[in-house]
């Protein structure tokens, strides 16, 4: 399966996630998993706007779980969720990675910061901790170009931004 990349960004897909992730990667196909976003046809229909060259498809959660099942990931891919909570279930249920990407999660009532890019509420860092728990290796970086910050230092407390 040519799965490129796992990554959280809750801006989904954007100038930064266009201009570094995508074409640093060969990405020729990305697949964003959120129920929100698969129930809005607003946001279904601007979803690619940024890229026009890559295939974009919106999928629900248990929509993709079931499209895993049946369908075998044929071009280089990049799977886009907006939280870890989606990200473990997939993981639980099928999709295989073993590394974890997070460009961004911002900040709001309900999240704790952890750096200017990542910030998360209690079930959050619960399936981070999850994540890692099963060996997904799970990373904080912006983009390409920004250093990588490990999250089991950003869950712990022990990174602190300059």
């Amino acid at each position: 399966m040519p799965l490129k990349l796992v990554d959280i960004d809750d801006r989904l897909i954007h100038g930064q996630l266009a201009s570094t992730w995508i074409p640093d990667n060969g990405i020729e196909s990305v697949i964003i998993v959120d129920d929100k976003v698969a129930n809005d046809p607003v946001q279904k229909s601007v979803a690619g706007l940024a890229v026009p060259k890559v295939k974009v498809s919106v999928f629900g959660v248990d929509k993709f779980i079931d499209v895993l099942k049946k369908t075998e990931l044929k071009k280089v891919t990049m799977v886009l969720f907006t939280n870890p909570v989606d990200a473990l279930k997939l993981r639980e249920n099928g999709l295989e990675f073993n590394y974890l990407n997070v460009s961004g999660m911002r900040f709001n009532d309900e999240r704790t910061r952890l750096h200017k890019n990542m910030s998360v509420t209690p079930a959050e860092r619960e399936a981070l901790e999850k994540l890692m728990a099963m060996g997904v290796e799970c990373w904080m970086q912006p983009t390409t170009r920004d250093p990588k910050v490990a999250v089991s230092d950003l869950l712990s407390g022990a990174h602190a931004e300059a």
